[in-house]
């Protein structure tokens, strides 16, 4: 977030997300609607539902950090958390959690034949 004049705070339009592995790169708005996703080949290997998952919860991670960018703007403005909750905005608590929630209940170790020895 960047400032161009004094009392007005660019917003940034486009928002990133990737997989542990960065084998899948999302960009999305604000809202999480990807405006660009980039997966290496290896990865359409992979069972298509699966895939589509990891598309659909890494848009989800995007919107929630942007939530938080949303969130520290608006509290650099003057809003109080009350405000910010009414707005639904999370809190980075909130992202948190759910990114860990998320890592532990769908992020999957690499698939292949190699293990660690």
């Amino acid at each position: 977030m960047s400032v161009d004049s004094p009392g007005s705070l660019e917003f940034p339009t486009e928002f990133t997300a990737h997989s542990r592995t960065g084998s899948v790169r999302i960009r999305t708005t604000e809202t999480g609607l990807p405006v660009g996703v980039s997966v290496e080949p290896g990865e359409l290997r992979r069972d298509p539902e699966a895939l589509a998952g990891e598309i659909l919860r890494l848009c989800r991670k995007s919107a929630a950090r942007a939530g938080l960018v949303r969130r520290k703007q608006l509290q650099e403005l003057g809003f109080t958390s009350g405000m910010l909750k009414l707005a639904g905005l999370p809190t980075e608590d909130q992202v948190a959690r759910e990114e860990l929630v998320q890592e532990q209940e769908y992020e999957t170790e690499t698939e292949s034949w190699l293990r660690s020895v």
